[in-house]
Formats: structure tokens, sequence, C-alpha cells
């Protein structure tokens, strides 16, 4: 179990790490707030640092690809895809830390009773291909997006009023039949374990496809939120990642009831917010 632990804590972590650098570069510019609501902390946090045009320019290259509604290339789309994945990693493997431990702790009692016990690492393995495909689907949404300018070039929502819409739409999915069904099978990983045990690595790797896609079930609409208050907003990513984590942690719905109902107040706030841009205009 150990060893499981710290691949996952290892695997999360490299994840926090590629998005912090891409958010470095418009840190170091005093640009951050314009990543999303609460980046503009971290202008005020470099401000008067400088800025390292070397670093700046490796990071470039090797971390902001360009979101342009034309021009897209096959380099700059596989940069938007290592970015989603490095997000899926930072948000969702956390959260998946106690299904995971749970598998371990079968398998560590299985060995010490003689039995052959396959590793978690399979499992968490099948869970990450999940999430890689969440990845790649978000890849190409992002691209949509940016095509009909929903999204701007700093991968932040160009609109309030979609903004609203989405947040909207993830809170009422917090009240949906699937949503509680997948969340439940979240929160309770061990019926579903103790009922298809295998000493099979591809069973095992099924096993963990299977619970990655309870999760996604649970979690799509939470992460699709990313969409309205920026791609690298890290500081929503750990907010979301959180409120993500402590759902799956607690044993009944009612958490995500409230979540539901904040996703949808929130919501109603962007669409005041647009509405208010407008007035002048409508008046």
């Amino acid at each position: 179990m150990p060893i499981a632990v710290t691949c996952l804590a290892l695997l999360a972590g490299l994840g926090w790490l590629y998005l912090a650098t891409m958010v470095a570069e418009w840190a170091g510019r005093g640009h951050a707030a314009a990543l999303g609501p609460g980046m503009g902390l971290f202008d005020l946090l470099t401000r008067g640092a400088g800025h390292d045009l070397t670093g700046g320019a490796l990071v470039e290259v090797l971390c902001r690809p360009s979101f342009g509604a034309s021009g897209e290339s096959a380099g700059q789309a596989v940069l938007v895809f290592v970015m989603w994945a490095a997000m899926t990693l930072a948000m969702m493997l956390p959260t998946a830390a106690g299904m995971i431990v749970t598998y371990a702790q079968i398998a560590d009692t299985a060995a010490r009773k003689g039995e052959p016990a396959v590793s978690p690492l399979i499992l968490t393995l099948g869970y990450i291909v999940v999430w890689l495909g969440f990845a790649l689907a978000a890849t190409a949404l992002q691209a949509a997006l940016a095509r009909i300018a929903l999204i701007d070039p700093a991968m932040a929502s160009a609109s309030p009023l979609f903004s609203g819409a989405i947040f909207l739409g993830a809170g009422a999915y917090h009240f949906t039949e699937l949503k509680h069904a997948c969340l439940t099978r979240c929160q309770r990983p061990f019926p579903f374990f103790f009922a298809n045990w295998s000493d099979r690595r591809a069973a095992i790797f099924r096993l963990g496809l299977r619970q990655g896609l309870y999760c996604l079930g649970c979690c799509w609409a939470t992460m699709l939120a990313m969409f309205a208050v920026g791609l690298m907003n890290v500081v929503w990513m750990a907010a979301l990642g959180l409120l993500m984590t402590a759902e799956k942690l607690t044993l009944t719905t009612r958490f995500s009831r409230v979540i539901g109902v904040a996703f949808t107040m929130i919501g109603i706030a962007f669409i005041a917010l647009s509405v208010w841009n407008h007035w002048p205009q409508a008046s």
C-alpha cells in the first residue's frame, strides 16, 4: 500500500508542477489576473520580482500553446492535451485516493493470507486511462469553443453569460439520479471490489476502468466548470479538487446537493453580471 500511495502522490504532484510552470509565466509578466477570478493574487505576489526572459522563453515554447480561433497546429493541440492531462491528474487522482487505498488494503490482506493479488498500480492505470480519454474530449471541446470565441487567448471565459450557463448546468447535474448513483459507487468502493475480486491483471485493469467511469459520471460537470473560471486558474482548480474529494469522503448525497445549490447561485451571479454589463446598451 505505501508504494501505491507514493505513486499516487507523485503523479498528482507532477500534474500540479506542470500547471504551476504554465501559470508562472503569466504571473512573471504580471498578467495572471487574465487567467480567471482569484488569479490576480499571483500578480500581487510577483510584483517587483522581475522577469527572467530566458526562462520565460523556455516556458513559452514548452508550456503555453496558442488558443486563437485560427491557425492551430498539431503541436499546439498536443500541448492543450498535455495541459488537460496534467489538470486531470492534479485534480482527480487525489479524489481517487480512498478508492485506491481500499483496493490496496484488500490486496494486502490477500497477500498476507498467501493468496495472489494484483498491484494497485494496475487498478490506478485503468482509472487514469478513463480520465485521459476525458482530457482528449476536453481538448476537442476547447478547440471548438476557441473557434466561436467563447474562450479567449488566456484560456478564460470570454462571456459571463457563458460562464453562468456552465455553472447552472453543473449545478443542475448535482441533483440528477445519475450523479448520485455514480457518487455512491465512488463513496463505497469496498462492495464493488469484494464482489468483483480477481487475481488477473486484465480483470483488475477493467475494474480500474469501471471505477474511472463511475468517477467520470460523478465529476465531469464539476471539471467542465473550469471553462467558466479559466482553464489555468489554479485557485479554482484547488477549490474544485477539494470539493470533489470531500464529496467522495462523505457517505451521503447531501453535500453534493449543497454544491449544486452553490453552483446554481454562482451561475445566477455570472448571468446577473452579464445583464449588468449590457444594461446601458439595452437602455
